[in-house]
């Protein structure tokens, strides 16, 4: 009992003896924050004038020269100068079939003969084939008919795969003067092709 009594004496005197240090510190220092003359600092601003004139010349682009009115004279040709003992070139006129008969199927002349090409279409270069710089060629084989189209086109050679598809639509797009026996037209199978791919420099 008389342990705590002295425990508790002991805590209060230190206790105490603390609160009266911090008190000391703080009445010290609030005295010298009051008798202490604190440095000021002072901004000073400066303020730059702008410069607000203004060119206001008007700067106009000088007009150009007018063109001449009228074109120079040409200097008249001197004809003593000609040599009449010069060579000349003789040139033939053209040669002009007057022939316009086109009877028969399809607007086809139906004389006699073997069928002639009239119309090839270039093929579409295809973009797979475009993109990887790919050039070669496509041997076809088809039939002429008797209207002049194509009909049954087939491969029978080609450099690549690529090819076939633009090749085949080609080739159905191709229009022949028919073969005429006897003056009927008449179908011609086994017609063949070479469609070229390349790409121009």
């Amino acid at each position: 009992m008389i342990g705590r009594y002295v425990f508790s004496i002991v805590v209060g005197s230190v206790i105490t003896l603390s609160l009266i240090f911090v008190m000391h510190l703080l009445i010290k220092f609030s005295q010298d924050a009051i008798t202490n003359e604190k440095t000021k600092y002072q901004l000073d601003f400066v303020r730059v004038k702008r410069n607000e004139t203004l060119n206001t010349e008007d700067f106009t682009p000088e007009k150009p020269p007018k063109p001449p009115e009228t074109p120079p004279e040409t200097p008249p040709m001197d004809n003593d100068s000609v040599d009449p003992n010069a060579p000349t070139i003789n040139i033939p006129a053209p040669t002009v079939s007057t022939d316009v008969d086109i009877g028969g199927p399809g607007g086809m002349n139906i004389a006699e003969g073997d069928y002639l090409p009239i119309v090839r279409v270039a093929p579409v270069y295809p973009a797979r084939a475009l993109s990887r710089g790919v050039e070669g060629y496509v041997d076809m084989m088809f039939t002429v008919t008797t209207t002049g189209t194509v009909k049954d086109p087939v491969v029978t050679f080609s450099t690549s795969s690529l090819f076939d598809r633009a090749a085949e639509r080609a080739v159905l797009k191709f229009k022949y003067k028919p073969r005429v026996v006897d003056g009927v037209p008449v179908e011609v199978p086994g017609v063949t092709t070479r469609i070229r791919f390349e790409l121009e420099e």
